[in-house]
């Protein structure tokens, strides 16, 4: 006899011995059928399922596949961003999605955070001098006074201002709209306006989705209008910035450093002209991947799933047109 359960599929990516699936899915098995399954077998396990998880979250393979999703009504996707796995069909239908917000808020925050100190206190210059056993004293700069632009204002972007403003630092922010009483950036300026407020800021920091309006956002117009030896963090989306143009700020413009964690291209190629750079750090897209992420994104959607099965409303519902959660 069919089972009469809700169906949860699980896009898991492949492991050693198949499937890599998130801790804890046991815990579901006496109120759904679970199915895990790696990209190539999605289409199979769409068919007749309710729900998918996406535990491989930066897999592409639900636009090829969505032909056979005939009874989906919800995807709960394991990070905060969502822009690889949105698409025409997916928006237009009625399929709610939700995301992972709320799980990288802090650790990103903390990472933007010792990027703005590491660079102020030169910290890979005392650790270059420390390798080459030269002792030169130096004097460093002051976190305490310097003005930082956070571009996005979602909760990453918060979490960011939160710790920034801590430690003495003046924060504005860039969104869709412009504002001067946001409660937790005050002035908001609008970030098609970026260019003509950018200069006022010692650290700009890209904390936004990607989104048709934030792709290609911070180009040649905004990094030639930077303060001379302001920093650029990249936290959000490679798309968003212009590598090129940031190349040529670094090397004839007046940027002074950039400390990178996304790129258009991941892995970052082995010929781009951003490695072996002094003026850049670079991370492999790990600033929110602190020990017991993995853990905490799949008890968000046992959460989720057990509020789903339950009837109530789902957290982190995602504005699939903005393609992101928005503010409440």
């Amino acid at each position: 006899m069919a089972s009469t359960l809700p169906v949860v599929t699980v896009l898991c990516p492949a492991g050693v011995d198949g499937a890599d699936a998130p801790a804890g899915l046991d815990t579901l098995r006496d109120r759904a059928e679970i199915r895990t399954v790696v990209a190539e077998d999605l289409a199979d396990g769409l068919r007749g399922a309710d729900a998918l998880f996406l535990w491989d979250f930066f897999s592409s393979a639900v636009a090829d596949a969505w032909h056979a999703a005939d009874a989906l009504r919800w995807i709960h996707v394991a990070a905060a961003g969502v822009d690889k796995m949105l698409f025409d069909e997916l928006i237009s239908s009625d399929v709610v999605v939700t995301n992972a917000q709320g799980i990288f808020d802090r650790p990103i925050a903390e990472y933007v955070l010792g990027a703005v100190i590491a660079r102020a206190k030169d910290f890979a210059g005392s650790l270059s001098r420390q390798r080459d056993g030269v002792w030169e004293h130096r004097e460093t700069r002051q976190v305490r006074g310097s003005t930082a632009l956070v571009i996005g204002t979602g909760a990453i972007g918060r979490e960011i201002a939160t710790l920034l403003r801590a430690v003495g630092v003046e924060v504005f922010a860039a969104g869709r709209t412009a504002r001067d009483d946001d409660p937790d950036f005050g002035t908001v300026i609008a970030s098609e306006d970026l260019a003509a407020h950018v200069g006022r800021a010692d650290h700009i920091i890209n904390a936004a989705p990607l989104t048709p309006q934030t792709r290609g956002l911070i180009g040649a117009e905004v990094l030639a209008a930077v303060a001379p030896g302001a920093q650029l963090i990249n936290i959000g989306r490679g798309e968003s910035v212009d590598e090129a143009a940031l190349v040529e700020a670094l090397d004839s413009g007046p940027l002074g450093f950039a400390a990178l964690d996304v790129f258009a291209a991941e892995p970052l190629p082995a010929d781009s002209p951003l490695w072996g750079r002094e003026d850049v750090m670079l991370s492999a897209h790990m600033s929110g991947d602190v020990v017991g992420w993995r853990e905490a994104l799949a008890e968000q959607f046992l959460d989720n799933a057990r509020r789903w099965l339950d009837g109530e409303p789902v957290a982190n519902v995602v504005d699939k047109e903005r393609g992101y959660v928005p503010r409440t």
